[in-house]
């Protein structure tokens, strides 16, 4: 695996070209977002929440067929249809003067991007071989956080504006970024469609190894808001430090990914490295979380340095984290049905957003250390119950393609080392 910070030339390169081109967009729009839908559209804060967590909950739902759609009907035209989709949505948005159209509005959104998510995973199972996906999923996460940021100083532009045009201006640059994005996944080899065997109307959720790998990643993601609603509050409410670091610690954790994520995931080739590397980013979380804790009650410059190398802590588990589960996703789910598996495994990453603000703010703000050190001591529970659920997962997998009597019916991993 390359250390470099460029995808080799070819499939990969174009993935992650498409992948900066719609994060580039995106990020702009979740800068401005909730602005434009309070002023400009005119919508209660509350009403976009509950507009938002609806939508996402819809997304979360669909991503599982519209997986399967991809694996069935070639996984390169549904990511292309579904960009298009996205594009459609998020111009949609453009003419929304009301709480129902802005609801119908962010489902077809959340909708469209989820499948394009499972779909855009299919694809790279389908072009990358095995010993590269991680690899190239971390390439993609580097090219995510840059796209991002990009886009946010867009964003932060339009907001600094605060004009009508300016916002209509993210929200078509978003729109165009997925249009882009299509024409560069078009461009892609084509990935022929799968006859899927047939596995019930529950599809995947009658796999309950991977359900429970996938409910124990949910575990681990639930620090996802940490960095834009946990710190920030913990900072304000239980420290001395001065607010800007909030954004210091922002900039920090995302350009870390940027640097470090593809060299953080050299090591993880097969299923024993994977939960190994969930395993050991579970014991970096709890020493990041027992850091944190140290900085309430202190000086303001000794609350600032734990702080800081909690962050530091907390990223190193995040890339551990992320390598890891990313192998373990795509190497449990069967060779048919990765989009429909990759579908399932992404609504962990709704779950988390919905969940995490809830769980995050009555730990940390209403517990304190002790919320810390549970919030540290769970992630550790739950990266050590990966490595026996992946075992079961695999020896399910092996059950049911000696079952079918073919082999390679479903295509996972040799059992885990002990």
């Amino acid at each position: 695996m390359t250390n470099s910070l460029v995808p080799p030339a070819g499939p990969q390169r174009t993935l992650a070209l498409a992948q900066l081109t719609n994060s580039v967009g995106d990020g702009a729009y979740y800068v401005t977002s909730a602005l434009y839908f309070t002023h400009v559209v005119g919508l209660a804060p509350a009403r976009v929440g509950l507009g938002l967590t609806l939508a996402w909950a819809v997304g979360s739902l669909v991503g599982v067929p519209l997986g399967r759609l991809a694996d069935r009907r070639g996984p390169r035209g549904t990511a292309v249809l579904l960009a298009l989709a996205t594009g459609l949505a998020v111009a949609s948005f453009l003419v929304v003067r009301g709480f129902v159209p802005f609801v119908i509005a962010a489902c077809a959104y959340a909708s469209a991007q989820s499948g394009l998510a499972a779909a855009r995973q299919a694809l790279l199972a389908g072009l990358v071989s095995a010993g590269e996906r991680t690899g190239l999923l971390a390439h993609l996460q580097s090219t995510l956080n840059a796209g991002l940021a990009v886009g946010a100083g867009l964003g932060g532009l339009a907001l600094r504006a605060g004009t009508r045009s300016a916002y209509l201006g993210v929200f078509a640059l978003d729109a165009l970024s997925f249009l882009v994005c299509a024409g560069l996944l078009v461009r892609l080899p084509s990935v022929r469609g799968v006859q899927v065997r047939k596995a019930g109307g529950l599809g995947v959720l009658r796999d309950r190894p991977y359900v429970v790998v996938t409910l124990l990643n949910t575990v681990l993601l639930l620090r996802m808001p940490l960095l834009s609603l946990g710190l920030p509050l913990w900072i304000a409410e239980r420290t001395d430090a001065p607010t800007w670091l909030v954004s210091a610690l922002f900039v920090l954790n995302t350009g870390a990914v940027m640097v470090f994520q593809v060299r953080m995931a050299r090591g993880i080739t097969g299923l024993a490295s994977a939960t190994r590397a969930v395993r050991r980013s579970g014991w970096i979380m709890l020493a990041a979380c027992a850091v944190f804790a140290l900085s309430a009650g202190a000086s303001p410059w000794v609350a600032v340095g734990a702080l800081v190398l909690g962050a530091v802590l907390q990223v190193a588990a995040e890339m551990g984290q992320s390598a890891g589960s990313w192998q373990l996703s795509f190497d449990l789910a069967p060779a048919d049905r990765v989009g429909e598996y990759q579908g399932f495994f992404g609504t962990g990453v709704t779950v988390a957003r919905t969940m995490g603000p809830l769980v995050l703010t009555s730990l940390l703000l209403e517990w304190g250390t002790p919320g810390w050190l549970l919030l540290g001591g769970a992630t550790v529970v739950a990266s050590y119950a990966m490595g026996p659920a992946a075992r079961r997962a695999t020896a399910a997998g092996r059950a049911a393609g000696e079952e079918a009597g073919d082999a390679g019916a479903v295509n996972r991993q040799p059992a885990l080392a002990s």
